[in-house]
């Protein structure tokens, strides 16, 4: 197969050239109240020609082989149309390797009933209170292997396996309506999915209890933020402000992600590492050959570094960082996080609470909006917290600010780190979910407003 890859690509007239094919394989049981709701398995197979040509690019996707050598010309046509006259890529050397899955478990050896089984059981656990309308939950596994050679001689090999679970419980009481979730996704194995009885009964109390919690009263706290509201944070209000995508062409954003700035204390420090073992976001090869690896956004408080492609590292002269990926074949890989993590530090959670006359603990995540330098956070769960101790549940916490500012108010980070990965996962520019994890130990920030009644 591969000398039929790099024979198509020999006819290749352009500055650079590469060709992608994928299979993939994806089992799904979705439970939702009572009903099983769908449960199967559906395979794919294609892949993609993209061509770079004196600053312009060519894309070419395809689901059969047999026409290869005209879509490698498409693409270089394409290439060629969109050419703006000056070449900038930064590639790292060529790579030849070939990645294969060693799992204890490997899900594509558990029959489909007894996926279909476990998901049932964790099912049954969240209905069995009177309170929960319905529930949410989804067993997914997805077998990705994926070939990659290009012009400058790379030719990588790499099969991935994302196996994972989220449990959803909706409570009620007349008009009040009250959600909690657990969600987890690895690229271990089945053995991720399995035993999580517990977790199903934890969100079936959480759901019922929010359905008595107060509503929190609007202000601004100090907040400690367990690691994964503090993960879902350094994603959303930081990370995507670190593709360098994003950056090159907006000279204000330019100025202010300008490399040496301090955002910081001494010690915070964020991360983005693909080579992390075993998380959502690892990867061995982004999708243009560059290994994956650890960089350094903001280390020791000071803004270090920016995540990049080919492309973006050509046109901002920096270091390539192994961040271009792409959900499918069907797409090109844009500049995209990984396993983005705050780092830990040594303040233990207990010390950080006692420390506090006046705040909120608060737990995961329901999502939030971003909008440049401004977000806005709920949390999915609460606490209040007086004279240095955790009190009641409070309800419809919402967390919003300036995300530099916020930076500069983080007081505390804890040295009790986790990393997440979930079904769900990354959205941009049309691409989404992308396998991605986060992580942070607690940590703690000061005068952040709070909405509520």
């Amino acid at each position: 197969m591969n000398a039929v890859l790099k024979k198509a690509l020999s006819n290749a007239d352009v500055d650079y050239a590469e060709i992608h094919l994928e299979e993939r394989e994806v089992t799904e049981v979705f439970y939702r109240g009572k009903e099983l709701e769908s449960i199967g398995t559906r395979k794919e197979y294609g892949g993609n020609v993209r061509a770079y040509h004196k600053g312009g690019w060519g894309f070419v996707s395809f689901n059969q082989l047999a026409n290869l050598d005209d879509y490698v010309k498409s693409a270089c046509n394409h290439a060629k149309l969109t050419s703006s006259g000056e070449s900038k890529l930064n590639f790292t050397p060529k790579v030849k390797d070939s990645i294969s899955l060693k799992l204890k478990n490997d899900p594509r050896n558990v029959p489909l009933e007894e996926k279909e089984i476990l998901a049932r059981n964790y099912n049954s656990i969240i209905m069995s209170s009177p309170l929960i309308q319905s529930t949410s939950v989804v067993y997914r596994d997805t077998y990705s292997n994926r070939t990659f050679v290009n012009t400058l001689g790379s030719d990588i090999k790499e099969e991935q396996l994302y196996c994972g679970i989220l449990l959803g419980a909706l409570a009620k009481d007349g008009t009040n309506v009250q959600s909690a979730s657990h969600s987890v996704s690895k690229t271990t194995g089945y053995d991720t999915v399995v035993g999580l009885e517990k977790e199903a009964e934890r969100i079936t109390k959480e759901a019922c209890d929010l359905l008595k919690a107060e509503k929190v009263n609007a202000g601004v706290y100090t907040v400690v933020a367990d690691p994964h509201l503090a993960g879902v944070f350094c994603h959303e209000a930081f990370g995507h402000l670190s593709e360098a995508d994003h950056a090159y062409g907006n000279p204000q954003l330019m100025e202010v992600m300008k490399l040496g700035k301090r955002f910081g204390r001494d010690e915070l420090s964020i991360i983005d590492d693909g080579s992390f073992p075993g998380q959502q976001g690892s990867y061995k090869y982004d999708d243009e050959g560059t290994p994956s690896q650890k960089t350094y956004l903001i280390k020791d408080g000071i803004l270090s570094g920016r995540l990049h492609s080919v492309e973006t590292a050509g046109k901002l002269n920096e270091p390539v960082t192994g961040n271009a990926r792409a959900i499918t074949y069907r797409f090109k890989p844009i500049v995209r996080m990984s396993c983005t993590c705050i780092e830990p530090r040594d303040k233990t959670f207990e010390e950080m609470i006692s420390e506090i006359d006046n705040g909120i603990y608060a737990k995961e995540s329901l999502g939030g909006m971003t909008q440049l330098e401004m977000f806005t956070f709920s949390a999915a769960k609460a606490y209040l917290i007086k004279n240095g101790k955790i009190g009641p549940m409070v309800r419809d916490v919402m967390l919003s600010g300036n995300i530099f500012k916020t930076l500069q108010d983080i007081d505390a980070i804890g040295n009790d780190m986790k990393v997440f990965g979930s079904l769900g996962g990354c959205g941009k520019d049309g691409q989404g979910p992308l396998p991605v994890s986060m992580g942070s130990p607690h940590i703690r920030i000061k005068n952040v407003v709070i909405g509520g009644k």
